[in-house]
């Protein structure tokens, strides 16, 4: 058979099917991920932190004019910001969600601080250091109990007042949003303290005193600092979702 035979006779499809490229994956038959908003990113890994610091931050009072107030209450309003800006933008389920999310970091840091205090300390450290360690990281089983219970009900109820709040509307103007977040974040942490303070330290001394100087502190901060954060980080998260992850 001549060139001419074989131009004549086209290829079995055999052949064909033989000479074609094996066929690639469609993008559609390539399962994808689910896109997470970034500020849900960002603030969930921040939530984490101000679980975990907070505890610690707590063992020093600071003075706020005649206010003296735990240092802990700083991290636990960034907590009560973040739990209401996440409301604000992805609903009151996704918020109560982080809330949950949130029980993790504060079991595995209070494990590790447990498994580390029954480690024997090296030769090496001065007993000052040992003991101070100790000071501040050995907790009565009635503060490590109190201490859960009241981060979940206080920060539940925050993004449920919240969320009441924000009534028939969309809750985006600056005023509603700040007036909510204020009230709301005063109310919950009244609650916070009462049930912490209560389970921690009732019956070993009279806890009257203690219990209205950190309401009243706590009150005072959330008006004057939790609105602003809150308009803030709302802003902010709006900038970081332009893309996402």
């Amino acid at each position: 058979m001549n060139d001419q035979d074989h131009a004549n006779h086209p290829a079995t499809p055999s052949a064909q099917s033989n000479a074609q490229p094996h066929a690639q994956p469609s993008a559609q038959s390539i399962p994808q991920p689910k896109s997470l908003p970034r500020s849900l990113f960002v603030f969930a890994l921040i939530y984490g932190g101000m679980t975990v610091i907070a505890g610690v931050l707590g063992f020093k009072q600071v003075a706020l004019g005649p206010l003296a107030v735990e240092a802990g209450i700083f991290a636990f309003l960034m907590l009560v910001v973040l739990s209401s800006t996440v409301a604000q933008l992805h609903g009151q389920a996704i918020a109560n969600r982080m809330v949950f999310w949130g029980f993790l970091p504060l079991a595995g840091s209070a494990l590790l601080v447990l498994l580390v205090l029954m480690l024997p300390p090296s030769a090496n450290m001065p007993p000052e250091n040992i003991a101070a360690f100790e000071q501040v990281l050995s907790q009565t089983p009635r503060i490590m109990a109190a201490g859960p219970v009241a981060y979940g009900v206080s920060l539940l109820l925050n993004i449920w007042i919240f969320e009441r709040l924000r009534g028939k509307g969309d809750g985006t103007g600056s005023m509603g949003l700040m007036l909510r977040g204020a009230v709301a974040s005063a109310l919950s942490q009244a609650i916070d303290t009462l049930i912490f303070v209560t389970l921690a330290f009732y019956g070993e001394f009279p806890i009257g005193p203690l219990l209205v100087g950190q309401m009243l502190a706590k009150v005072v901060l959330s008006f004057l600092l939790v609105p602003f954060l809150i308009t803030l980080f709302v802003s902010w998260a709006k900038r970081l979702d332009r893309k996402t992850l």
